[in-house]
């Protein structure tokens, strides 16, 4: 049963908790002690007075065993059905040939697929998902092909190219609320690494994997996956070269966010000085395994933690103080600018709430017209009716928001 899309009687978040809650005989006192939450968020995010976090709504579809996409309405009804979209069955259909390449396609050096994939790649730091979309299923497609074809060396760096080329489907399902499909495209990106024989894109692969647990919210188990990537590399940060403090890195800054989730700030402050001590090592940022990290990433997941444990006057603080560098990835940039107005709305700054919304569009429209967490800050900005409505119903309409 899917509770709600978004269209002409399109629920919000809250809504559709309070149907499947129902559904499930469960008070609100009930369902907060699953959670677990207070009673009051529970009515507040029901009735609409108060945004629902990511958190809150993975831990309400954990509680009420439903599907996240239930909760959130994903994925979206889009009335002008962007070019993303019309790329999924292709990108499915090579997905399921994963292990039937197509035997007459014409050979191709790997140099030439390496450099596919770095371009496919750069359209995902760029939030340009209709792009990635319609190169995916022809490269993905070639790469089998020549992975099954390949030996030895050639055939390792093939399957590494393939486990990066997965993953840029783990970013367009993600994007879109595809979940099945991500969890799909995960278990390819698994396999391929382990083929490539790499341990540290092995490493990076289960990384990556912790974004399931996030989504499930099944906090203590993604920690643990985290804690196993750290003790596989090692701690002696002082030793490892860039690409191995990248991934290093990049898992305290996840971990981070898992301490967040379950209210554990002084354990996700830590997180944050371990990523920063492996940041300042690695002298600038980076994107080795695709992992964006550096300085600025660090900057990006200080703000998401903060918004995670309401930290009102850090966020306040942050968002006046953090200037992204130009050179910020637009899919890394777009996030911080989402996180900021969920942020700055929850503590009152309805006006630069509404200003980063804009900011995100700017960057990253595809990212920011998806995203779950946008439409909550839009509809709660609606309701608060302290704003030009011109400009926001125009940002609703913009995003298919009604």
């Amino acid at each position: 049963m899917t509770y709600g899309h978004d269209s002409d009687a399109a629920p919000r978040i809250g809504r559709n908790i309070a149907r499947a809650r129902k559904a499930r005989g469960l008070t609100q006192s009930q369902l907060a002690q699953r959670i677990p939450c207070s009673k009051s968020l529970v009515a507040q995010v029901e009735r609409g007075h108060k945004q629902a976090s990511p958190s809150f709504t993975a831990g309400a579809a954990r509680a009420l065993n439903v599907r996240l996409g239930q909760l959130t309405g994903q994925p979206y009804e889009d009335p002008h059905r962007g070019r993303v979209h019309t790329t999924i069955p292709g990108i499915q259909r090579s997905m399921l040939s994963w292990d039937l390449p197509e035997e007459d396609l014409p050979a191709r050096s790997l140099d030439a697929l390496a450099a596919d994939v770095a371009r496919v790649s750069a359209l995902g730091r760029k939030a340009r998902y209709g792009q990635l979309g319609e190169a995916l299923p022809a490269l993905l497609d070639e790469l089998s092909a020549a992975c099954h074809t390949a030996d030895g060396a050639d055939r390792r760096r093939g399957f590494g190219l393939l486990a990066e080329a997965y993953s840029s489907v783990t970013a367009i399902a993600y994007v879109l609320g595809l979940f099945d499909l991500r969890s799909q495209a995960m278990d390819r990106v698994q396999w391929a690494a382990r083929e490539s024989d790499d341990h540290l894109r092995i490493a990076r692969t289960q990384w990556q994997r912790s974004t399931l647990f996030l989504q499930a919210a099944a906090y203590s188990q993604g920690r643990k996956l985290l804690d196993r990537v750290r003790h596989d590399l090692g701690e002696d940060i002082a030793h490892m070269d860039p690409a191995t403090l990248s991934v290093h890195g990049a898992s305290h800054l996840r971990a981070a966010i898992f301490a967040a989730r379950t209210s554990d700030a002084s354990g996700a402050q830590e997180h944050l000085d371990a990523a920063a001590d492996a940041a300042r090592l690695l002298g600038e940022d980076a994107n080795h395994y695709g992992l964006e990290f550096g300085p600025t990433n660090v900057a990006i997941h200080r703000l998401g933690v903060a918004v995670e444990t309401y930290d009102g006057p850090e966020v306040i603080r942050l968002t006046r103080i953090t200037h992204l560098p130009s050179t910020v990835a637009p899919v890394r940039a777009g996030h911080w600018y989402i996180d900021a107005a969920k942020g700055l709305l929850d503590h009152g700054q309805r006006e630069k709430a509404f200003s980063a919304l804009q900011a995100a569009r700017r960057v990253a429209p595809q990212q920011t017209r998806n995203h779950p967490q946008v439409r909550e800050t839009v509809r709660t900005l609606i309701e608060l009716e302290r704003y030009s409505k011109h400009a926001l119903s125009g940002f609703a309409a913009w995003a298919s928001i009604t």
